[in-house]
């Protein structure tokens, strides 16, 4: 009621011409079909992400701007949204230089560090957690890219140090993920933070690391010349830029690749931690059954993000490479620094699932054909057949289906239009010859053909239970 009034109010005060229906740019809003089959793409993340015992946490969406940016900047800083206090007083306006003390959440990962510095005595290490939920960046709008979207992200972090078998679980987990989703086939992509550093380190190149590797990461969306050209305008000499080019292009099997690397003879120590490092995981992942053709060693994945320090990962759906990686992440070895003097290391990916959603409904791997989340709807033919309705749908639901009852007022050829455009699994029937009997019909498909029978009703579960996988399948 208050809602309504407010919306009275509103319309009297602007006229109802001025209010704009249409949804935000850069936001997703869908459609009940399409809701639906979202929904049951992060169920299957989420349920996945508690198998292997991760446990779910939820921060606030709004932080305080100076936690959000201790680690970032730049273009994170510009595309920010910052958060107003209409009342004018207290926190929520801006500091002393003029920007706004409250933002809202950008990614998932620094609400995480700053959680497990602010909640460090009451957590168990290694610490697992999951985070399926809502963030917000002011990006320019394009097609396959949001201002509000989900990540789904799940992180595995230590107290002083995190052993390198959570590098090799981490891509396991993305297996088995894919593996459920069926996207078609998938390729983990790995490399070592470590092997770039170490490599770039040897070349005694003079300038900023963490811009050779963005260089390196785009490496497969960009000309050979194009990739020179960048190389160079970091002043790197021709013999360092053919050096890069010769390891970035080292291709082959996890073995022929990590023979390769050794055979080069880099001088560095980092370099060798690296390689002994990406050895040890692409061994493990084999050992926890990952596929060896779901998976490579690729030097060109670097991950721009200056945090990482170690393994990284990028996952691809090898018939739709345009898409880009639908599942990412990597090792950091302090992310929380910023926050507490404690060492945190820790491992972790992520997903964008609304950007994902998007792209593989356009390239139509994804169907959203389910019109209701119902399994049954209960049609009473009048008042007299409710109270019969409601006793049979409250049974099924005890037994776990979803049941609607029709309780509008409506004709006959209404009701079954109704059910028409539900398309649930099943319709139950229950008009006055029905309830005499006592026996329901029950319509349903089967082999895409539409079929009735007459069901008693003390046997209508079991009727249900016997045709309800072949029904969801």
């Amino acid at each position: 009621m208050v809602l309504l009034q407010a919306l009275n109010l509103f319309s009297e005060v602007i006229g109802m011409s001025e209010i704009i229906t249409k949804v935000l740019p850069g936001f997703m809003e869908l459609l009940p079909e399409e809701q639906i089959e979202f929904d049951r793409i992060k169920n299957i993340i989420t349920t996945t992400y508690e198998q292997y015992g991760f446990t779910a946490i939820d921060t606030p969406v709004i932080e305080r701007s100076k936690t959000l940016l201790a680690k970032a900047g730049g273009e994170t800083e510009k595309q920010i949204y910052c958060v107003e206090n209409r009342n004018g007083a207290g926190a929520g306006n801006s500091d002393e230089y003029g920007k706004a003390e409250l933002s809202l959440r950008f990614d998932l990962t620094v609400p995480l560090a700053r959680y497990v510095a602010e909640h460090f005595n009451e957590l168990s290490f290694p610490f697992r957690r999951c985070h399926i939920s809502k963030v917000y960046r002011g990006e320019r709008p394009q097609k396959g890219r949001f201002r509000e979207f989900y990540q789904c992200d799940i992180d595995v972090i230590g107290k002083d140090k995190l052993s390198i078998r959570y590098d090799a679980e981490i891509p396991s987990i993305i297996y088995q993920l894919f593996k459920q989703l069926d996207f078609g086939k998938f390729t983990i992509r790995i490399n070592n933070r470590k092997i770039l550093n170490g490599l770039i380190g040897s070349l005694n190149i003079d300038t900023d690391k963490v811009e050779i590797l963005r260089i390196i990461d785009k490496a497969e969306k960009i000309s050979r010349d194009e990739l020179i050209l960048q190389f160079k305008n970091q002043g790197i000499t021709d013999e360092a830029v053919e050096k890069l080019l010769g390891f970035i292009n080292i291709k082959g099997s996890t073995d022929e690749v990590i023979s390769m690397l050794k055979s080069l003879g880099v001088n560095n120590g980092l370099f060798n931690e690296g390689l002994e490092e990406l050895a040890t995981v692409t061994t493990m992942m084999a050992e926890m059954g990952v596929e060896t053709d779901y998976f490579k060693i690729d030097l060109s994945i670097a991950r721009g993000l200056d945090y990482y320090t170690g393994t990284v990962y990028e996952t691809v759906l090898d018939d739709y490479p345009k898409i880009g990686s639908v599942c990412s992440g990597g090792r950091y070895d302090n992310l929380a620094s910023y926050y507490t003097t404690e060492k945190l290391p820790g491992v972790g990916i992520s997903i964008g699932l609304t950007r994902l959603f998007y792209q593989l409904r356009e390239v139509g791997l994804i169907t959203c054909t389910r019109k209701t989340v119902a399994d049954i709807v209960v049609v009473p033919m009048d008042d007299l057949n409710i109270k019969t309705a409601f006793r049979i749908a409250n049974c099924l639901r005890t037994t776990g289906y979803n049941v609607d009852v029709l309780l509008e007022e409506l004709n006959i050829k209404k009701k079954f239009l109704y059910v028409k455009k539900k398309e649930a699994f099943f319709t139950i029937v229950i008009g006055s010859e029905e309830e005499a009997s006592g026996q329901l019909t029950v319509q349903y498909k089967a082999n895409g053909e539409l079929k009735k029978e007459l069901v008693s009703i003390d046997s209508i579960s079991e009727f249900i239970k016997s045709h309800y996988y072949e029904m969801r399948n």
